[in-house]
């Protein structure tokens, strides 16, 4: 191998091995975030809410859960090891090792997919207990999946080469990632908003990721599949095309 195809795998192996050596923290704690959530929410609206027909609360509720963590997930994998790269100052080996843009940039997003598939997987597994799920489109979810996760990395990256602390990261969770993926019909249909929410929801991207995640499971969603793809590839280059001019040109990493 070249030198730079070794430094390539070499940064992706250590950012892998850095989430799997706690998985206590990457794994397990939105499995049982999840679980409460569903524990809450399903016993509350289980005779309420029906969002659509045939589909029970529940089963309607998992696939939005999952996709929720995913987001989240993969914000947090490539933010954080960036600003503790940053913070601590061994960012400059990086900066040494013979890793083009394309080496930084294709290494952290795969991590993080790897550490969002494995999230997924075991998230599905906690709940197949509580709710069978179909899978009418397993290509689409997992196109949704792809698209998503790999979209909130790149975010999670430029967040993280514009951070200068660890506070600078948890603004971008609390301002940005959370109340986006909150408000994106994770727990409810947006048919059922008022008007001007309704249309205030089709601006948001994660609702596109939620709801076309959850057509890969019923078929069904509350606006199309393609609607959907779009709209997450298009998060996804918009996104690469500010991360990939961050890492050209050293913005907020040389000094």
């Amino acid at each position: 191998m070249s030198p730079d195809q070794i430094s390539f795998f070499t940064l992706l192996k250590k950012e892998v091995m850095r989430f799997w050596a706690v998985l206590g923290q990457t794994v397990t704690a939105p499995v049982i975030t999840t679980l409460l959530y569903l524990l809450v929410f399903a016993q509350a609206m289980k005779d309420r809410a029906s969002a659509y027909e045939g589909i029970s609360y529940t089963e309607f509720l998992v696939p939005g859960l999952v996709m929720m963590a995913v987001i989240q997930n993969a914000f947090a994998n490539t933010s954080s090891s960036i600003i503790q790269s940053k913070v601590m100052g061994n960012i400059v080996f990086l900066q040494m090792a013979p890793l083009g843009p394309l080496q930084w940039f294709g290494a952290y997003v795969i991590a993080a997919l790897v550490r969002v598939a494995l999230v997924a997987v075991v998230m599905l597994a906690a709940t197949a207990p509580f709710v069978t799920l179909r899978l009418e489109a397993p290509l689409a979810m997992l196109a949704i999946f792809t698209l998503a996760g790999a979209g909130l990395a790149v975010t999670g990256l430029i967040a993280g080469i514009l951070a200068e602390k660890f506070d600078h990261i948890a603004a971008f969770t609390n301002f940005f990632v959370m109340p986006l993926s909150f408000l994106s019909g994770v727990f409810y249909s947006v048919h059922a908003l008022p008007p001007l929410w309704y249309r205030a929801s089709h601006l948001n991207p994660f609702f596109y990721m939620i709801d076309g995640f959850r057509y890969g499971f019923f078929g069904h969603a509350d606006v199309s599949i393609a609607q959907s793809l779009l709209w997450c590839a298009g998060f996804l280059a918009v996104s690469s095309a500010v991360c990939l001019w961050m890492l050209v040109t050293g913005y907020k990493l040389k000094k």
